[in-house]
């Protein structure tokens, strides 16, 4: 800022010539430097000056600190630079024919050499904006002798110029000068350009990368504004697209040759296959030729629009390097007698200009003026048809056609500003001339201007002085000639939404096949699908190991995180897709399953048998003693409590849900209803003393009465139960997550453990009530047969508390089956096992119903006391024989349940 000041108020000094004399003024004069005179120059109305790098070397004269410095020289013609300035000259020519365009005005200009350094670039726009004559003895003239500039044609150099330019507000049109700083406005108010800004070329380069896989790239650059600021934007776009930067390095043309020397080896020794090269043409030469003396190959070049299309670096030895590089450009045009204009370039048509003399030298390798050197002597007559050089090669007309869109952008400025052909008017109306044309209104039109040339192209600029961003991608390839060819294989426009921007048109074959050949160029091989990426500390996100991934996660091609799967489903064995869970529940198709199935059966079956002996054997006194009908009501809910079983196996239902429960407690309670009242029975005919006293209580309808409300207090437990919070059909995930358990939720916890709390409560009074009775005489003692029944039910009941509550999924139906089979078991086989043993093989025809049945002894009154004691001495000893007989089966049948 204090620099810009200085300046600006050195300038102001520079123009007040008659205030403070000749001398002092002569004296500023010197210290900025003598501007040059013009190397090419027409005279004109209006005035438009040129800045081009039309040599690509400059000396450096030594400071001696003692003497004036010498003048810098440029030397090395560049053949590209020279048409640019070429076709301004042709593009002024064919605006003073037009009689649409400025009618009645002339447009001269003045092109200065910037030599791609910013000191000759300084020292030309001083020239332009001075001039060169001297007046009032050595004095700078105030006069601005130019309207508008183009130029220059490398970004450091259009910023220098900008800085003295921009106090006059002179407008500088740029065809070349990419960085993305000169689109501030407030810094650069007076800059326009026909080339898009490097912020999107560079946004451009990050996605070309990544749509190829490219995440493990080099970079180099020019070690200017252009550079910098470009990769800059590239390193940062590159990152959001996730790729990584080895290395960055920079060049200049001034660097010494062990500093490109470095660079090169640190290309050489990495890692990565793609080299993204943000360089300037100057720079891009030197590094080349240090390439090719190291034999670096096997890279792919990734290149900017600066040397991307340049040809003359792919007819030389270069062209093995670079073949098959990749950039974006700006689109291609065709300048209309261009071709004809640049042939006509010749030394005779100004003698006395140095520039065309050495441009024909350059050409033909000759010396217009002999040369004691033995060079061939040029005769001027020498055909540019004949030649082949990036000066006369219009076939990739692209920063030319820059150049021809910035002279038509001031020519349309200078019409609309001078009120040419008005609406309503003659197209070729004259034009207002005015004497005094303001440079800030020069700029204010141009920021309006909007045409279309004759090639259909549309010109405008945006609020930045910026055009609209459209590239092409070109790829070298050779044709069958061998010759390097520039094809364009995707296109890039910033204008459309993003994720459109950059499309592919179609790739080459020959390239498409040589790629294929190229290693990939990545830090670490991309994760299978199943694996995740793991960074690896202290190294860019590039490098990664793969993970895989956990149990019930997926992960895509190289993906960063795996993906949990949805509540039902579960990870495959490669971890690559969701697959639906395996749902689990106790089948009939298993083997389990198919175990418990039989047992139930055979539960049932063996239950019935039971039934049908006894009702074959309903008139022997052992099954009148035992109560045939109470019997009868217990052997039907024991096969019910059997077939019960078989509720809980199959897929859950919300009927079967329902069912399997409450079939479960209904049958059970009246199980045990069944068993109380035989215990009661027992217990109170027992205790009677005297024939004479009957035992209403024990009577056939207190039986039914007392069985039936027992049973009908359950059933309405059950009824409250699916009434309020019926079980219901649940997917379990939270137990195991690799699988769906499929089972009955039970609703309310409360009802089912109020009908398990019931059935165990009659259980409980039946034990205590047989337990109570256990030393009655063993005449028929049932009690202990009831007794050990209701220890068995118990012992299974209590222990399957636990093994329910802790057995997980299917396991858990299978436990609540075995429970209820194995108390059903017991029940069947402590009760009626021993009186199916004396009904099949005894003598059932030796024992009266007095001998088994102690109800008798209370209900008949046709037994007397009375008789002889050898008769009840006879009968004890009969009731002995059978009781002990029947005791032993009982034991060896509970041995076998245990």
């Amino acid at each position: 800022k204090l620099m810009f000041d200085c300046l600006y108020v050195m300038l102001l000094f520079v123009l007040l010539v008659g205030a403070f004399g000749a001398e002092e003024d002569t004296a500023l004069c010197e210290i900025l430097g003598s501007p040059e005179f013009p190397l090419l120059s027409k005279e004109g109305d209006i005035t438009i000056g040129g800045v081009f790098s039309i040599h690509s070397q400059i000396s450096s004269p030594p400071l001696t600190f003692t003497d004036a410095p010498e003048p810098l020289k440029c030397s090395r013609i560049n053949f590209r630079e020279f048409r640019f300035a070429q076709t301004m000259m042709f593009a002024i020519e064919e605006i003073n024919n037009s009689s649409s365009l400025l009618p009645n005005i002339s447009i001269g200009y003045k092109i200065f050499d910037g030599c791609g350094s910013n000191l000759p670039s300084t020292r030309a726009v001083m020239g332009l904006i001075n001039g060169p004559e001297r007046t009032l003895e050595k004095t700078c003239s105030s006069h601005l002798s130019v309207h508008a500039i183009v130029g220059a044609s490398e970004s450091s150099s259009a910023i220098a110029m900008l800085q003295i330019s921009g106090i006059f507000q002179i407008p500088v049109i740029s065809h070349f000068a990419t960085c993305a700083c000169l689109s501030n406005k407030k810094e650069y108010p007076s800059f326009f350009r026909t080339i898009p800004s490097d912020y999107h070329q560079s946004r451009a380069l990050a996605k070309l990368v990544k749509h190829f896989g490219w995440t493990w790239v080099g970079a180099v650059r020019s070690d200017n504004d252009y550079g910098n600021n470009g990769m800059a934007t590239f390193i940062t776009a590159a990152s959001q697209e996730g790729v990584c930067i080895e290395y960055s390095e920079a060049i200049s043309r001034t660097d010494p040759s062990e500093q490109v020397t470095r660079v090169v080896r640190v290309i050489q020794s990495g890692s990565a296959r793609v080299l993204v090269a943000f360089l300037a043409q100057g720079e891009m030469e030197i590094l080349l030729e240090e390439a090719l003396k190291q034999n670096l190959t096997g890279l792919q070049w990734v290149g900017s629009e600066s040397w991307i299309t340049a040809g003359h670096l792919a007819t030389k030895g270069y062209s093995r390097i670079l073949t098959g590089s990749l950039g974006f450009t700006i689109r291609k045009s065709k300048i209309t007698g261009l071709r004809e204009f640049l042939l006509q370039v010749n030394p005779s048509q100004d003698p006395y200009n140095n520039l065309l003399r050495e441009f024909w030298e350059a050409t033909f390798g000759c010396s217009l003026q002999s040369s004691p050197h033995g060079q061939t002597q040029c005769s001027g007559s020498e055909r540019l048809q004949d030649i082949k050089n990036p000066f006369t090669d219009v076939s990739e007309l692209r920063i030319s056609n820059n150049v021809y869109k910035a002279v038509y952008a001031v020519a349309y400025a200078m019409h609309n500003m001078l009120k040419c052909g008005q609406s309503g008017e003659a197209v070729n109306h004259p034009c207002i001339w005015k004497d005094a044309l303001e440079s800030k209104q020069v700029v204010k039109h141009l920021q309006d201007v909007n045409f279309t040339l004759q090639s259909g192209e549309r010109v405008y600029f945006d609020e930045n002085g910026d055009p609209t961003a459209t590239y092409e991608l070109v790829n070298w390839q050779r044709n069958q000639a061998g010759d390097i060819v520039f094809v364009a294989i995707g296109s890039y426009d910033a204008s459309l939404p993003n994720g459109k921007q950059f499309t592919m048109i179609g790739i080459n074959t020959t390239w498409a096949a040589e790629s294929l050949e190229r290693p990939q160029s990545v830090c670490s091989e991309s994760c299978l699908p199943g694996f995740r990426q793991a960074v690896i500390k202290g190294k860019p996100i590039c490098c990664f190991s793969c993970i895989a991934c956990a149990a019930g996660e997926i992960s895509n091609f190289n993906s960063a995180e795996c993906s949990r799967c949805q509540l039902e489903y579960w990870s495959n064995e490669d971890h690559s897709q969701c697959v639906p869970k395996v749902i689990e529940f106790l089948s009939y198709g298993e083997t389990m399953g198919v175990l418990l199935t039989a047992f139930s059966l055979f539960g049932a079956s063996l239950t019935l048998v039971v039934s049908c002996v006894f009702f074959w054997f309903r008139h022997t006194p052992l099954v009148k003693a035992s109560n045939f009908e109470l019997s009868f009501l217990l052997l039907f809910s024991l096969t019910l409590c059997f077939l019960c079983s078989l509720t809980f196996i199959g897929r859950p239902s919300e009927w079967s849900c329902m069912l399997r429960h409450t079939a479960f407690g209904i049958t059970f309670a009246l199980c045990m209803s069944c068993i109380l009242a035989k215990t009661i029975a027992v217990v109170i005919a027992f205790k009677a003393k005297r024939p004479a006293n009957t035992v209403p209580q024990c009577s056939a309808p207190f039986q039914r009465t007392s069985v039936l409300s027992c049973t009908l207090l359950q059933v309405l437990v059950c009824l409250l139960w699916l009434t309020l919070a019926p079980p219901f059909p649940y997917k379990n995930t939270a137990h195991a997550t690799e699988r769906i358990i499929l089972e009955c939720d039970l609703g309310s916890p409360i009802g089912f453990w109020a009908v398990l709390g019931y059935i165990g409560l009659l259980a409980v009074l039946c034990f205590i009530l047989a337990f109570l009775a256990r030393k009655l005489p063993d005449n028929f003692n049932e009690a202990k047969f009831i007794t050990f029944s209701m220890l068995i039910f118990c012992a299974v009941w209590v222990t399957f508390i636990p093994a329910y509550v802790s057995s997980p999924g299917k396991f858990t139906v299978a436990v609540e089956i075995f429970a209820i089979l194995a108390s059903s078991f017991g029940l069947l086989f402590c009760i009626f096992a021993p009186k199916c043993y004396i009904l099949l093989f005894l003598k059932r025809e030796t024992s009266t119903l007095e001998e088994f049945s102690p109800f008798i002894r209370t209900q008949s009154v046709s037994v007397q006391l009375s008789k002889s004691t050898q008769e009840q001495s006879s009968v004890k000893g009969k009731k002995r024989k059978h009781g002990n007989l029947q005791f032993k089966y009982y034991k060896i049948c509970c041995l076998f349940m245990f």
